[in-house]
């Protein structure tokens, strides 16, 4: 995805047994819509931050995780591993199953965790990583989506648009 480009639309399972849409997070005038799994250590490094950063901006910005990967390569990213992760974690965000890996595509997604922050016309502003130490978090000196998130709620441009992403790839199917 360009920056700039319009959010797809989607209707995806969420481990809550809603089932959700581009349209259920209206209400909020940042979207952050992020690629995510359960066996890969770059997000489990990054859970904490994310459970953090969602429950800190609950009230103004949506958070929105999706798995794409394929539960028959790896079983531990399977829907009911999904709901039993987001439980485990109290996850503050709707976390979503992509069966079919039709919206990882339209986004043009390759890795977990990868982040895609909209504007509240929902244009892409930010595509990339959480922020600049996946290893070490009392490390971190750039906090990409974060930085993002506060620009965009100041009706602001992020100075930084675009960091690629780390992590583990998306398992696709064959």
């Amino acid at each position: 995805m360009e920056i700039g480009q319009s959010a797809y639309d989607f209707q995806l399972p969420g481990v809550d047994g809603k089932t959700y849409s581009l349209k259920d997070f209206a209400d909020k005038p940042v979207l952050v819509l992020f690629f995510w799994c359960n066996h890969c250590p770059y997000v489990k490094a990054y859970e904490d931050r994310v459970i953090q950063l969602a429950n800190e901006f609950k009230d103004r910005v949506a958070f929105v995780a999706i798995n794409s990967n394929d539960p028959k390569q790896y079983p531990e990213d399977s829907f009911e591993n999904m709901q039993r992760v987001a439980q485990e974690k109290n996850y503050p965000f709707p976390y979503l199953f992509d069966e079919t890996q039709s919206v990882a595509r339209a986004y043009k997604a390759s890795r977990t965790p990868e982040f895609f922050v909209f504007d509240e016309e929902r244009d892409l502003k930010y595509h990339g990583r959480l922020d600049d130490n996946w290893e070490h978090p009392d490390q971190v000196r750039h906090e990409y989506v974060r930085d993002a998130i506060r620009y965009l709620l100041e009706n602001d441009i992020p100075h930084v648009s675009h960091v690629p992403p780390i992590g583990c790839t998306i398992k696709w199917k064959h």
